[in-house]
């Protein structure tokens, strides 16, 4: 597979890892938005949410949690930005899924996820909703 997240968690490709289990792989950002900034992948490759084996979300997500209680011990951020970039259009550049872990700290220029898109739906909420609950 020529995946650059599968390379990294396979030892192919070196990285600065800070944390890893037999469901995931966490390593810090070559390209830090602040101190910390790590990215999380599942090991198993799938390249968003919706591919990623039932099983294998759970454990990804307590490694989540794991991470981020690592962080935010070692260097006492004053919150964090968690994310998925899911497809092109929302920044996806790598085809294996991954989470970003993003450390903030007071007065570092960041914004919320309210600020990432700014397109208000056309209809109500409702109409949204009823469109959303014929496919649970």
């Amino acid at each position: 597979m020529n995946c650059l997240f599968c390379k990294i968690v396979n030892g192919e490709i070196l990285s600065e890892k800070i944390y890893e289990d037999e469901a995931a792989f966490a390593f810090l950002d070559i390209h830090p938005l602040s101190p910390g900034h790590t990215v999380l992948v599942p090991k198993v490759h799938a390249e968003n949410i919706l591919d990623l084996p039932e099983a294998a979300v759970g454990p990804l997500f307590l490694a989540v949690k794991k991470v981020t209680a690592t962080l935010n011990l070692a260097l006492k951020p004053h919150g964090f930005t968690i994310g998925i970039n899911h497809g092109k259009v929302s920044g996806q550049a790598i085809d294996h899924l991954h989470i970003h872990l993003i450390p903030r700290f007071e007065g570092d220029g960041g914004g919320s996820i309210h600020s990432v898109v700014k397109n208000p739906p056309q209809e109500s909420v409702v109409a949204i909703k009823e469109k959303i609950i014929k496919f649970i």
